[in-house]
């Protein structure tokens, strides 16, 4: 499996520090063909193949949003940090932002030493103009956030609101910001290339070839100037490519699936090889189309989840790189602690394959003959699909088919091709398969993309943004309204508690695994990478966040 899956986690949480900027000389770009620390060139990789010239920050499918270079060269309000979502933001281009108590106005104070790469000044009326420009072309706002009004006054720019944001205020506070002067010329900024993209970030493109692309520091960077001189992103056809470029040096920083990480990297240069895969509150699971007999049941849903083995996931699957889930909610912890609920704080994901079966002899399925047969007397069976080559995905199918044949369920695993999985899941047409969720500040993202009636379409047409199961559930489409439009905490925490409880016992998906923001990194030439000890931002450097990484880096000694 190569990482693609990761590269596009949309909601972003809190992040913890302000960054201070490394002071460098100008003139050390001279030196960057050298690489390494010495001559301030930091190598990135990434197994996406060929790329296209295409730098529009706003486009998922872009090469600067594929590689993450869009991060380098725009630049946030706020600067979040998704894996500890209950720390504060840190001021970025906003240096303070204060929301209505009830999240539907949030007002912005920018910082007035902020400047585009070109000199001119970044103004209100740049922030204002590019959130009218996401409410005007929905195709460019893949949040989905309902902006309704935009107003400037002097340095600050005020947003309102219909509904209660607070569900999407660290995506709003994230929102990167681009240069009104330039945009406006744009005749169709939903389809425009941008192959010379003039941000406020401290880098600017300096070349670009389908391979490789190389990124230069701004030497009049707003807020100082650099000890990262370059940057150059060089896209791999596939994972084994990619993992002999970190292997032997290449590349510095990295995210790649590999099955035998510490036989493929980190033995080749102990010292210096590392990687930290932690999580956010996004996971991975087996999502079952409940529009479909027998799987429409969910006691048959709840005692498949009490038998599947998360451990065997976690160590076979995902070789310990995906934080395994221990919590039968599906929230991964630490990340999502605070929003336990009290019933179940000391649970577990367990197999319990004997309480499994009392469930489904109590819910009226019978086990004869080592067959499970549903109420209506026909044998359990079912189909698992994912794409071909996702092995991560693929060995978790095969774990699965083996812990649920102790019920008397009979599954078959079949592989597609990515684009033909892609299509039947959005339009229904599968009986189960392992899936990613939404990722966000809160478990609601995770819960919503899983469980909102909202997003129901029928079996036959496509759901873009979710609820592929075809769940049905008004309970669970109520408690995800409470949460978003709650104006207290005490109610956000009861239609969070209800959520959990809707989760563990009617089983919409199986949690498998925490969906990791993680990276393969080298500190041979460069050192202050997060780790676990300093958590200060997800390592994975299609985040916006990989900007506060780059800029805390310093040479290795």
């Amino acid at each position: 499996m190569s990482v693609r899956r990761h590269a596009v986690l949309r909601a972003l949480s809190i992040a913890t520090a302000v960054v201070a900027l490394a002071a460098g000389c100008s003139s050390a770009n001279s030196g960057a063909n050298k690489g390494g620390g010495a001559s301030g060139v930091l190598t990135l990789g990434k197994p996406d193949g060929p790329q296209t010239d295409n730098s529009n920050p706003f486009l998922n499918t872009s090469a600067g949003a594929t590689l993450g270079y869009r991060y380098m060269i725009y630049e946030p309000l706020a600067m979040t940090n998704q894996i500890r979502p209950a720390d504060k933001a840190a001021p970025w281009l906003a240096t303070d932002w204060k929301w209505e108590s009830n999240f539907t106005k949030v007002t912005f104070t920018l910082d007035s030493r902020a400047k585009w790469a070109d000199g001119k000044p970044l103004t209100a009326d740049d922030v204002a103009y590019t959130f009218e420009l996401l409410k005007k072309h929905t195709a460019l706002n893949w949040n989905g956030i309902p902006f309704d009004g935009v107003t400037v006054r002097g340095q600050k720019v005020v947003l309102t609101f219909k509904e209660s944001q607070y569900v999407n205020q660290n995506k709003i506070i994230q929102q990167f910001i681009v240069p009104k002067h330039i945009w406006e010329g744009v005749k169709n900024p939903e389809t425009w290339p941008n192959r010379t993209p003039v941000g406020s970030g401290p880098y600017k493109l300096k070349t670009f070839t389908p391979q490789t692309t190389t990124l230069t520091a701004t030497p009049t960077y707003w807020k100082g100037e650099t000890k990262v001189k370059e940057l150059r992103y060089t896209a791999y056809n596939d994972n084994s490519a990619a993992t002999t470029a970190l292997a032997n040096g290449k590349v510095e920083w990295s995210f790649v699936f590999m099955p035998n990480y510490k036989q493929l990297f980190i033995a080749k240069d102990p010292k210096n090889h590392k990687l930290w895969f932690p999580s956010g509150l996004g996971i991975h699971g087996l999502w079952f189309n409940t529009a479909r007999k027998p799987f429409d049941n969910p006691a048959l849903r709840k005692a498949m989840a009490m038998v599947v083995d998360r451990k065997a996931i976690y160590t076979q699957a995902e070789a310990t790189l995906y934080p395994e889930i221990t919590n039968p909610t599906g929230i991964p912890l630490p990340a999502g602690e605070s929003f336990l609920a009290p019933a179940y704080k000391s649970a577990t994901t367990a197999p319990d394959v004997a309480g499994a079966k009392k469930l489904l002899a109590d819910a009226g399925f019978q086990l004869a003959g080592g067959v499970l047969k549903d109420p209506d007397g026909k044998p359990v069976k079912l189909t698992f699909t994912d794409p071909a080559g996702w092995n991560d995905y693929i060995t978790g199918l095969a774990i699965i088919k083996d812990n649920i044949k102790q019920l008397g369920i009979e599954a078959k695993v079949k592989t597609q091709t990515a684009e033909a999985w892609g299509a039947d899941v959005a339009n229904g047409n599968f009986d189960a398969t392992l899936h990613w969720t939404n990722n966000g500040a809160t478990p609601y993202d995770m819960y919503q993309n899983i469980m909102d009636g909202a997003l129901l379409q029928p079996v036959g047409k496509a759901s873009q943004q979710g609820n592929f199961g075809r769940f049905k559930n008004d309970e669970a489409t109520k408690a995800l309204k409470d949460f978003a439009t709650a104006t207290e905490d005490s109610a956000r925490t009861e239609a969070m508690n209800t959520l959990q409880k809707i989760m563990v016992e009617q089983a919409p998906m199986i949690p498998t695994a925490a969906a990791p923001i993680g990276a393969e990194y080298s500190t041979k030439n460069w050192v202050g990478w997060p780790t676990e000890a300093d958590p200060y931002a997800p390592p994975q450097h299609t985040q916006p966040s990989a900007l506060q990484i780059v800029l805390k880096l310093q040479p290795a000694k």
